[in-house]
């Protein structure tokens, strides 16, 4: 998949603009997500990563042949989204996990829904045939229905796998077939 697509025009006025993340978004991506590790249970990292750190995680997703996408919203990054393989091991290779994050001065405005539908229809055109979401805290607050709304459903809930903010946070498991999903064999 090429890192150059094109951006789509939005849809109504004051919609989110999806596209391809370049280099010169890491700084506002990597602002969005350390908000995110600071404050919230949506990562279990504890500390943020450096723009560096970034720029070398959007490498890796790229060199997988995954989409990194952005949202804008008012002239400005209002959120990401970016496929990863779902496990290292061979048998994995058509499984990929997904993960969003949103500024939250952009919460509410379609921003997640229409970065996960992009994501998806990406992602539905290579090789992979099934899509993992893995939601922290039990599946509260609004990504489980987001997912739920693009076609998710639940597999399960890791009780008590990490420990952040000072308690314990359970980790939910949702998934959706891409594509044939498991009704055809990979090509």
């Amino acid at each position: 998949m090429s890192s150059t697509h094109a951006s789509a025009p939005a849809n109504a006025v004051g919609a989110p603009i999806i596209r391809d993340a370049t280099e010169a978004d890491i700084p506002a991506i990597q602002a969005i997500y350390s908000h995110h590790v600071l404050t919230g249970v949506a990562s279990f990292e504890e500390t943020p990563p450096s723009v560096d750190d970034m720029l070398a995680r959007r490498a890796t997703v790229l060199q997988h042949g995954l989409p990194y996408l952005v949202a804008e919203l008012d002239g400005r990054v209002a959120g990401y989204a970016y496929a990863t393989p779902y496990r290292p091991r061979a048998a994995y290779r058509h499984t990929i996990e997904d993960s969003i994050y949103i500024d939250d001065a952009c919460r509410g405005r379609g921003v997640g829904r229409a970065l996960l539908a992009a994501l998806i229809e990406r992602c539905e055109a290579g090789p992979w045939r099934q899509m993992i979401a893995v939601i922290a805290d039990g599946g509260r607050g609004g990504s489980t229905s987001l997912h739920s709304s693009l076609g998710f459903e639940p597999i399960g809930t890791l009780k008590a796998v990490g420990f952040k903010h000072g308690r314990w946070l359970d980790s939910t498991l949702m998934q959706r077939a891409l594509g044939a999903g498991s009704e055809a064999p990979p090509r």
